[in-house]
């Protein structure tokens, strides 16, 4: 019996890294980029994968399919994702952080980094948050656009065709809300993401960041984030980095991150990341005077 677990123990070991071998090679296949800088485009990289969005934890959807249908079908697709992310046993998935943040949200301006379908943040704004949806794939976007306006929600829309979209956007943001969509590139290029929308976030401003642990990619063999975005979010998925604490705070060199809440869910899928920003010359203004 001894021997046969061990052995059991043994092949379960194995297992995640041939996956894992597995898609290293679809990896070098299909040229994905390997090092940061074979990502000196950014933004073509990703958007030949994110088109293809989360529909719930279980499924991806494509966009322009969305706008295909007819309103009622539109919003009831639409509807029926959000609730198998939130009710039942979705409420392990986004439900639990819906909840959390209600009141957190109610009447605040946020900005969308990422918005996909706007699963989260459409929620918030019919709770009464002031939304503004970004993305740099135009038909999530249109999706977003149709959703809202099919529900009467007035929200603003950008799509981000370049870092130089974002200059037409106020410096006032409440919450910046980044739901698994600044984990898809190496550390470096996030950071320099993050350079871009953090000014639009006012100082004190909360930060809101789901991403995936260093425990999943352990679980899974420990591949290279090139190969491991394949195994985490499918085809074409260029990249996929676990972030930690430290890595999150990293983003925000010129701030004085102060980490709210932090925790791992679903198994250790996930894990959240509530930060407060200070930016660093006026946090450091008190104790000069004194």
């Amino acid at each position: 019996m001894k021997v046969r677990n061990a052995i059991q123990r043994a092949i379960a070991g194995v297992r995640p890294r041939l996956r894992a071998l597995k898609y290293i090679a679809i990896a070098y296949r299909e040229g994905t980029p390997r090092t940061v800088a074979e990502w000196s485009d950014p933004f073509a990289i990703l958007r030949h994968k994110w088109g293809v969005v989360p529909g719930d934890v279980n499924m991806r959807v494509r966009s322009e399919e969305l706008l295909a249908l007819g309103d009622d079908e539109l919003l009831r697709t639409w509807e029926g994702i959000v609730q198998r992310d939130t009710e039942g046993p979705g409420f392990a998935v986004r439900g639990w952080f819906h909840s959390l943040y209600g009141s957190v949200v109610r009447d605040a301006k946020i900005l969308d980094i990422g918005c996909g379908l706007g699963i989260s943040t459409v929620r918030f704004a019919e709770l009464g948050a002031h939304v503004t949806f970004v993305d740099i794939v135009e038909s999530n976007i249109e999706v977003v656009r149709r959703v809202c306006g099919l529900k009467e929600l007035e929200a603003d829309f950008c799509f981000m065709t370049s870092a130089s979209s974002l200059d037409q956007l106020p410096d006032d943001f409440d919450i910046v809300i980044a739901l698994g969509s600044l984990i898809n590139a190496p550390l470096a290029v996030v950071q320099n993401e993050v350079s871009w929308i953090v000014p639009h976030l006012r100082d004190g401003g909360r930060w809101l960041h789901l991403a995936y642990p260093e425990s999943r990619w352990r679980r899974d063999g420990r591949p290279p984030f090139f190969a491991w975005g394949r195994m985490t979010d499918g085809p074409q998925t260029p990249w996929m980095e676990w972030h930690d604490r430290a890595k999150v705070v990293s983003l925000f060199p010129d701030h004085e991150a102060e980490v709210l809440f932090d925790c791992e869910w679903h198994g250790g899928d996930f894990n959240w990341f509530d930060l407060k920003l200070h930016r660093r010359s006026q946090s450091l203004e008190p104790t000069a005077r004194r």
